[in-house]
């Protein structure tokens, strides 16, 4: 019950992420590099937990370049603007388009990957969205630097 309530909790960031960034929000430094980071860390503290085999670690190698991949085309459909001297960034109509489409295929590798002999417990779903978003980071991260405005600060916290 514990993996649904953590892949419960993963899915709402997930949306409330999407939802802001399709209206378009302050590209904050902290944000953009922090969510990658701890997705990452926690998928990656779960499979220590596993006894991963050789058919694993594969099936999650190529995953990780295929969500990699994905992240950065829906880094490219993403447009960075300025307001108020720093960058911004909105998603556009294409960006939700790739996510659909990394979901369906996402889903059929893992469908692929379990049939192949993959542990369905080796493919979290934090490191999926992790890698995906870090792919997309790397992106963002290198046209942000081309626009030679700043990121913008981290919001005051209450």
């Amino acid at each position: 019950m514990k993996g649904w309530l953590i892949a419960a909790a993963v899915v709402a960031v997930v949306v409330v992420l999407v939802v802001r960034r399709l209206r378009g929000e302050p590209l904050v430094a902290r944000e953009v590099f922090g969510a990658p980071v701890v997705l990452i860390a926690i998928g990656a503290y779960g499979l220590t937990k596993l006894g991963l085999t050789a058919v694993d670690a594969l099936w999650l190698g190529l995953g990780s370049v295929i969500g990699l991949g994905f992240g950065a085309v829906r880094a490219v459909t993403t447009v960075l603007f300025e307001r108020e001297g720093v960058l911004w960034q909105r998603y556009t109509p294409w960006t939700f388009g790739v996510w659909v489409v990394s979901m369906a295929v996402n889903f059929g590798f893992g469908v692929l990957a379990t049939s192949a002999g993959m542990h369905e417990e080796a493919r979290p779903m934090t490191l999926s969205i992790g890698v995906s978003l870090l792919g997309e980071t790397l992106v963002v991260a290198r046209r942000a630097k081309g626009t030679g405005l700043p990121y913008a600060p981290p919001k005051a916290r209450l």
